[in-house]
């Protein structure tokens, strides 16, 4: 029977310059693809924010899977199921149901009826500065708690690289990786960012076939006798193969799971960073593709990932995982040293520097896209939707038939509403209040400062956060999107009576519960891997709030609705909905 030979925590002697070299040739590689990126985009906001809406359903799917198969996917996961086994893998199946929830009630809709951003569909019918404001709000939080968990994934990779455990060393790397993805955004835009997602998404799923490919070989396509040693080498022997080693402990552990399960499945379809990919491309049918292509391609992976966590376990020891990061985000990157020849070796150092490239790309792509959702959503629906205002609408016979007739002769770009005006090129659109409107100039600029000062928040909340497992942190993430974001968006795009009261409520009702609940819970205090292990303030049992902060954003929603000293508006909604089943007069 085979056995393990665990290896030190990094390659030794001067083989890290290897993979030094693969990390600078990773970020010159971006670097190069922002610049080019920068010089083909124009400087509308519909280039900087949707990339021209001419990527193929393909590259939009390529692109799709490159967000959302993150630092979390690739460390965390397999990290989860090195150390816990059958708990890990049921953690990986709720990232990959979620997205049958995206196919079937969000994608094509939100194509249709959006323009950037999720307050852009609830705009269509609910037009109120407080909707938007509200909506953009919890796009900046979710996004900010995924920029943790990615930068977190970074420190602990490049640490485990220079072969130290120091705060120094993912200080830095956390500093640099939150400088690269504030360049990436300011200056590529969209275009920019789903090009390097694009190239992530590849060598991430052909770096995965390599590692599984050499692992099925080293075991002779045997995956009983995989399972097996994994769990000789799990430390807790049968049980690691069984449901319960993480989650199964107490009642509380289990209702954290189903809580847990809750966010995954649910969260997906509210990321802002996902909802902005659909508006990418040309077309709704475009979208379903793209949606279709990501489905694959993530499926594959979490097979896939589901056989680098036991085999991280089998052949390099659940201690030593822990011994090389406490939340076992580095089993992916050991067993890559050991496949190859074990430390010491070429090809151990080889695989070794070149899977930790590629989680290092992972994490460079996902933490650019994170920081354009977050600063468009600052920008466009924060600044211009929710404190300058709007355009007002035009009304009026001859001369509404007019002005879209002149639109007609004028570049998209130019066309795009809250920009300059559509005819002349001049900046006279007025809000609903009668103030000047802002240009698309200005608004581009914002979300650029945005940029900066989003990254420069993600980088001091990821220092605090540097213990906790990366894949954990994503899942508050979710929790957030599932309790905020979701339920105002399924309410504004299939119930009719729904209300602008009703909208404010549901987003306010998920964020707010859900953000405080992590606060007073484990993850912040009472435990050696909390935020602030040195004090104890939690009240709340539950790592992941989602059980209850979910619901709590639906019934918000409805209680927002039901006392509503206002009704809907119907035609608004018939608006929404022709516009959102057909398409007609989408962007």
């Amino acid at each position: 029977m085979r056995t393990a030979t665990p290896p030190p925590v990094a390659p030794a002697g001067d083989h890290h310059d290897l993979a030094v070299v693969l990390f600078a040739v990773i970020v010159l590689v971006t670097l190069g693809i922002t610049f080019w990126a920068g010089r083909r985009r124009g400087g509308g906001a519909d280039d900087f924010y949707a990339g021209g809406r001419d990527f193929t359903p393909l590259q939009n799917g390529f692109a799709l899977s490159g967000d959302y198969l993150s630092a979390a996917s690739f460390l965390g996961v397999a990290g989860l199921i090195a150390l816990f086994g059958y708990d890990g893998v049921l953690y990986s199946i709720g990232f990959l149901v979620a997205w049958l929830v995206v196919l079937m009630l969000v994608a094509e809709l939100v194509r249709n009826a959006g323009r950037y951003t999720l307050a852009d569909v609830l705009a269509l019918r609910l037009r109120r500065r407080k909707v938007r404001a509200a909506a953009g709000g919890a796009s900046v939080v979710v996004t900010l708690f995924y920029l943790v968990a990615q930068m977190v994934g970074a420190g602990s990779l490049v640490a485990l690289l220079l072969g130290t455990n120091s705060a120094e060393a993912r200080t830095w790397t956390i500093v640099a990786v939150g400088g690269l993805m504030i360049v990436y955004v300011t200056v590529g835009g969209m275009r920019a960012t789903t090009w390097i997602q694009i190239v992530k998404a590849f060598l991430l799923v052909a770096g995965s076939v390599l590692l599984t490919v050499l692992l099925l070989v080293r075991f002779h396509g045997d995956v009983a006798e995989l399972m097996r040693q994994a769990a000789q080498h799990s430390g807790a022997g049968q049980r690691y193969l069984e449901p319960g080693l993480k989650y199964g402990k107490s009642f509380t552990s289990r209702l954290d799971f189903f809580s847990l399960g809750l966010a995954l499945v649910l969260g997906t379809a509210g990321l802002p960073h996902i909802l902005s990919r659909f508006y990418t491309v040309p077309t709704a049918r475009a979208a379903r593709r793209s949606t279709m292509w990501a489905i694959g391609l993530v499926g594959g992976f979490y097979l896939m990932a589901i056989a680098l966590g036991l085999g991280a376990t089998a052949l390099v020891g659940s201690a030593e995982v822990r011994h090389a990061n406490a939340a076992g985000n580095t089993a992916v990157p050991l067993l890559a040293l050991v496949l190859g020849g074990g430390n010491g070796s070429t090809g151990g150092v080889v695989l070794f520097a070149v899977i930790s490239a590629i989680a290092f790309a992972t994490i460079l792509a996902v933490v650019a896209g994170l920081t354009l959702a977050s600063s468009a959503a600052f920008a466009h629906d924060i600044w211009a939707g929710a404190w300058r205002g709007r355009p007002r609408r035009r009304r009026g016979g001859r001369g509404e038939r007019g002005a879209r007739g002149r639109q007609a002769l004028v570049p998209a770009s130019r066309r795009a509403r809250g920009g300059a005006d559509a005819a002349t090129g001049t900046a006279a659109e007025r809000t609903e209040d009668g103030a000047p409107a802002t240009t698309e100039r200005q608004e581009v600029l914002v979300a650029r400062i945005a940029a900066v000062g989003i990254g420069a928040v993600a980088i001091v909340l990821s220092l605090f956060a540097q213990q906790l497992n990366v894949a954990f942190l994503v899942g508050l993430a979710f929790a957030v999107a599932a309790s905020a974001n979701l339920p105002v968006l399924l309410y504004s795009l299939f119930w009719r009576r729904f209300t602008p009261r009703g909208a404010v409520w549901s987003v306010y009702g998920g964020l707010i519960p859900a953000v405080v609940l992590v606060a007073f819970s484990p993850v912040v205090s009472g435990t050696k891997v909390a935020l602030f292990p040195g004090v104890d303030f939690h009240w709340f049992p539950l790592e992941n709030p989602g059980l209850v902060s979910i619901p709590l954003g639906f019934l918000a929603g409805w209680i927002g609705t039901l006392t509503s000293p206002e009704p809907a508006d119907p035609d608004r909604y018939a608006e929404l909905e022709v516009r959102a089943l057909t398409g007609a007069g989408a962007a």
